[in-house]
């Protein structure tokens, strides 16, 4: 019964950071859609900022490796369920940070590229943060 507890761990870090990260980049991504009509010539920032979200799914890749050599299910599970709740939410966050960044090129505020960048890191500080925790664990 335990060992099942550790299989669901590696798959919920997985799952969960994957989904997040596909959810947060096809935020960004709709609005980049939006935002390639009005400014086609933007679509090289448009695309950064879209594709920002998925950091989250390789780090959940990541941290499916670390966890995978732990002998210990319960800590497994334990410390995949919060790395990919973690992870899943700061994907999301993330994709609507950037969604908004687009938006705001889109209009003509062509300066908001790099302050988009960096609200953007603030809720990836959080996943990396998570997987570090992995990796000490």
């Amino acid at each position: 019964m335990e060992l099942i507890l550790g299989y669901l761990g590696l798959g919920l870090v997985l799952a969960l950071a994957g989904i997040g990260s596909a959810i947060g980049t096809t935020i960004a991504g709709n609005a980049a859609e939006g935002g390639l009509k009005k400014r086609p010539e933007k679509s090289g920032n448009f695309m950064v900022l879209s594709a920002l979200p998925a950091t989250q799914g390789i780090y959940g890749f990541v941290a499916f490796f670390l966890l995978r050599s732990m002998d210990m299910p319960a800590k497994v599970f334990g410390i995949g369920l919060s790395v990919g709740l973690v992870c899943m939410l700061s994907a999301i966050r993330q994709g609507q940070v950037c969604a908004n960044g687009i938006v705001g090129i889109s209009q003509g505020h062509d300066n908001v590229f790099v302050q988009t960048l960096i609200y953007a890191v603030l809720p990836e500080f959080y996943a990396i943060l998570g997987l570090v925790c992995a990796y000490l664990a």
